[in-house]
């Protein structure tokens, strides 16, 4: 038939964007959005107090006395609040590429394998038992880390065989684990004192970045920093694994080990990331699609977009999560799920999409 491709026959490839161009273009999209997330909000503190603001910070400008309070919603609550969306967006992104790569499924990502769920248990206990009080406001963020690692080491022990970690039984038992890690969470609401902490608790569940400091900051992003990082310098080696353990055993990858190091990664960016954020879903899931799409499966490009993108997009979702009922403030994951699965609905209905993005 004139005008389109024969019966039966895929479509022609799609043009990948240039990377060099797309990276500038989402680096400058990227600080447009942090003054955006910085200035927006039901205060009333306009666009030129915000950057006055922002600038007296940095530099170590004066205030007047009068304009202490606005200061300090910019310096102490929206500044630290917009960084570390940034951080949290940029380290789903990345780890879900990774997690993609290390299970070889499209539908893999740091939620798949449980280790988000198992963060929640350790989170849920201090805010709805007071477990871990002794640490006092590093509480929170401790028992979630450690509660993913807790949980990364089970699924780990419950999927390995005596012939390694396959990818099939990774999936499988993450799933199952998250079902059950997600059971725990609610009897343990069920069982607390309704009111602010049962609240609190269920804020968390649905992502929240809330309780941003300056001091949760630091140890987020050094270790997205770090995990993005090793998966940049593994990206030819997640080439291979992304076509099978015998292709990547010609190739010189030992696809074993290298899935045992890229699982250790995803549950320490995973949980860093969870325990200042809660559960923030479909970023990881989506985020990694929409970029194969632009750039192509090579995850040498990937990985150099994917977080950008990610640290855009939760910008913005969580502008969104302050305005849309102002003063009364939404989760987060509640927004990234309303984008999210429409966005995914449509990207699988595309003729001739594949994992690759085609």
């Amino acid at each position: 038939m004139p005008g389109g491709p024969p019966a039966g026959t895929a479509p022609p490839p799609r043009r990948r964007l240039p990377l060099a161009p797309l990276l500038a273009g989402l680096t400058v999209a990227l600080a447009v959005s942090l003054l955006c997330c910085v200035a927006l909000g039901s205060s009333g503190v306009g666009w030129g107090a915000a950057l006055r603001y922002l600038r007296a910070g940095l530099t170590g400008g004066s205030i007047a006395p009068g304009e202490i309070a606005a200061y300090t919603i910019i310096w102490e609550l929206r500044f630290p609040r917009a960084l570390l969306a940034a951080v949290v967006g940029a380290g789903l992104s990345a780890i879900g590429v990774g997690a993609q790569a290390m299970v070889r499924n499209a539908l893999a990502d740091p939620f798949t394998l449980g280790i988000s769920s198992g963060a929640a248990v350790g989170a849920n206990a201090v805010l709805l038992f007071g477990a871990f009080a002794s640490l006092g406001v590093w509480a929170l963020s401790n028992a979630a880390f450690l509660s993913a690692l807790a949980a990364m080491a089970l699924v780990y022990a419950a999927a390995r065989t005596a012939h390694g970690l396959t990818p099939l039984r990774l999936v499988l038992t993450g799933s199952a684990m998250y079902y059950g890690f997600s059971a725990v969470t609610t009897l343990m609401v069920f069982q607390a004192d309704r009111g602010e902490a049962a609240r609190s608790a269920m804020m968390w569940l649905l992502g929240s970045l809330g309780g941003a400091t300056w001091s949760s900051l630091p140890i987020a992003a050094a270790v997205v920093l770090a995990g993005t990082g090793y998966l940049l310098w593994s990206a030819r080696a997640l080439n291979a694994l992304a076509m099978g353990d015998e292709t990547a055993a010609a190739l010189g990858v030992d696809a074993e080990r290298l899935r045992r190091v890229l699982f250790l990664v995803t549950a320490a960016v995973t949980g860093a990331v969870v325990a200042v954020s809660g559960a923030i879903g479909f970023v990881g899931l989506m985020v990694p699609h929409i970029t194969r799409m632009l750039v192509g499966a090579d995850h040498r490009r990937v990985l150099a977009v994917a977080p950008l993108l990610g640290a855009v997009l939760l910008l913005w979702v969580d502008v969104v999560s302050r305005l849309l009922l102002a003063p009364v403030e939404l989760p987060v994951g509640v927004i990234t799920a309303l984008i999210g699965v429409p966005c995914f609905v449509l990207l699988m209905r595309r003729r001739g999409y594949t994992f690759g993005g085609s």
